[in-house]
């Protein structure tokens, strides 16, 4: 069977996804910490080195350097990435902006590998993140927007789908309106969203990352937001309004027909799709 696997961590109020390709090849977006269901101390990034046994990680993708999504960013050596994306043009006075001096470590943490992975990867490099044949036949596609203001570096996250089997997933960082209006003026941007199956929220589930043109455009199955604790801006009912719906299952084989699960009721969650015989398939399994 050839599929591709994904698992949404619970890392609490932050964001941290991996997804193993069908050619066995190990990609994370994002480096969240923390779990309601496991404890506050919650390393994804030891998770797959320890229980996983991955040696070594292909691809990382940082969205954007806040702290709730670089925040396991001092065991990212431990696995050496060989392909680390993140929005280059940003500069260190706006990433610093309102940093405590608590996490001053972990932002400097990000510079210093910011500043190692400096080469550009040949496209006929067996890395190139944009070749499918590197990665077992899934597409991979990036956006990074560039033109809003730094003072809020929200609007400068990189969008990532991903396609296998004729299924899409987005995974979004915290894009609010400004970057949501820069991409959707490119016909490739709408191309690539148009009719996804699965969306990773942006900004935690937020009305300040809801975007209803891009939301009608995505016309996604199944919303996915990794969340904190809830609070009054939350925008999972328009999510679940804008969403198809799928029936997603329990680890005790129950299941539902579910339009949104969040990180924080529903734990982590893994999603498997691809190719089963001549048949795709798409299946969703809820940590709780």
């Amino acid at each position: 069977m050839n599929k591709v696997k994904v698992f949404f961590w619970d890392v609490q109020h932050g964001n941290a996804v991996y997804i193993n390709t069908p050619n066995n090849r190990h990609i994370v977006i994002d480096l969240g910490i923390g779990s309601y269901s496991e404890n506050k101390e919650f390393s994804p990034l030891l998770y797959l080195k320890n229980v996983l046994k991955i040696k070594q990680l292909d691809y990382v993708i940082i969205t954007h350097p806040h702290l709730d999504h670089i925040d396991d960013i001092m065991n990212f050596d431990l696995l050496n990435p060989k392909v680390f994306l993140r929005p280059k043009h940003l500069k260190r006075e706006n990433i610093l902006k309102n940093v405590r001096e608590q996490d001053r470590e972990k932002f400097e943490k990000y510079f210093e590998i910011n500043d190692r992975y400096n080469v550009p990867v040949s496209e006929s490099s067996n890395e190139y993140p944009y070749n499918p044949a590197n990665w077992g036949g899934l597409k991979i596609k990036t956006f990074i927007p560039k033109n809003c203001s730094q003072s809020n570096i929200n609007n400068h996250s990189i969008v990532t789908v991903i396609k296998y089997a004729d299924i899409k997933i987005i995974f979004l960082g915290d894009n609010e309106k400004c970057s949501y209006n820069e991409l959707l003026k490119y016909e490739e941007f709408k191309k690539w969203i148009r009719n996804s199956d699965i969306l990773l929220a942006a900004h935690h589930g937020r009305n300040s990352g809801y975007h209803n043109e891009f939301m009608s455009l995505v016309n996604p199955r199944l919303t996915i937001i990794s969340d904190g604790r809830f609070n009054d801006t939350s925008a999972t009912e328009k999510y679940s309004k804008k969403s198809r719906g799928l029936k997603v299952y329990k680890r005790d084989g129950s299941s539902e027909h579910r339009y949104c699960l969040t990180t924080r009721k529903d734990g982590r969650i893994k999603v498997e799709f691809g190719y089963d015989g001549n048949n795709n398939f798409l299946y969703v399994e809820t940590g709780k």
